[in-house]
């Protein structure tokens, strides 16, 4: 089933379950595909974690009822999912910059956000590089977190700073950036910052090794400055190289950014040639 298909069936679903408890694994599993990959893919295709989606729906759908209907705002933290009215007031106001108070009141106005849909359109034609390698396992020394998937991107961000700031960049300089998950099926998924391990060296205090396992990776060269580079090859990885795959297909829940020493470009991370690359790990179909 290609991602065209899986993500039309997964939008599908969502709006038909949109007042029932929904989780990646749910919907994931609805269309057949592992979270892990399925996780990333919809973001990456749709511009929103799942779970950010379906909070933006359920808000909007909220304020819908709220202008034209005399349901409470009791009812409607029960309907859509909230624990209790407040925490509901507070996601409304956050989403649509007015309490549920002023929009009962006809003093404010509603966001609407509508759902996705998906359209066909004629690409390609294009290069992408990539390459298919086989890999020994390698064990690398790291900063470790775990992290759930729902605003993974901006706390790895986050994560990579307070690396620097706090001086663990003595230890790991983070050639690698690495998530883990390796059943592919849970909600949260452990991120190193990462270097390889030399076993002559003590390991520092708070650092940790991982065993990358042996696989045949598909791996994909980024070059120009990050981190608009990456992000624009992982789009293109999922959009349009994964659905014109015939012969492999995702083999486990790694995946592996390397990233070249930025002292070795003029300007750094931000130099329009500067390197990095991301292995995923395949397997023939």
């Amino acid at each position: 089933m290609d991602w065209m298909t899986i993500i039309t069936q997964a939008l599908d679903y969502i709006e038909k379950h949109i007042t029932r408890e929904l989780t990646v694994d749910d919907v994931a599993g609805h269309v057949l595909v592992s979270p892990f990959y399925f996780h990333k893919g919809f973001s990456m295709l749709c511009g929103y974690s799942l779970m950010e989606y379906i909070r933006n729906r359920r808000l909007s759908l909220a304020g819908g009822e709220l202008v034209s209907g005399d349901i409470s705002v009791m009812e409607l933290a029960m309907k859509y999912g909230y624990d209790s009215p407040d925490s509901f007031t507070r996601a409304f106001v956050r989403f649509h910059g007015c309490s549920p108070s002023a929009v009962r009141r006809g003093n404010a106005m509603v966001k609407n956000f509508a759902p996705l849909k998906l359209t066909i359109s004629l690409k390609g034609g294009y290069l992408m590089d990539y390459r298919i390698t086989r890999k020994e396992s390698f064990t690398v020394l790291a900063s470790a977190k775990e992290f759930k998937y729902e605003n993974a991107k901006q706390e790895i961000l986050a994560f990579w700073n307070e690396h620097y700031t706090s001086g663990n960049g003595q230890h790991v300089g983070g050639m690698f950036g690495i998530n883990i998950d390796p059943q592919m099926g849970h909600e949260t998924f452990e991120y190193l910052i990462a270097d390889v391990y030399h076993p002559a060296k003590d390991i520092p205090r708070g650092f940790v090794t991982r065993t990358i396992p042996a696989f045949t990776w598909a791996v994909f060269p980024c070059k120009g400055p990050m981190p608009d580079s990456m992000q624009d090859v992982n789009v293109k990885i999922f959009s349009e190289w994964l659905p014109a795959l015939k012969e492999y297909e995702f083999a486990a829940g790694y995946c592996v950014e390397m990233y070249e020493q930025p002292d070795k470009y003029p300007k750094g991370v931000q130099d329009e040639n500067y390197y990095a690359e991301i292995w995923i790990p395949v397997k023939k179909k």
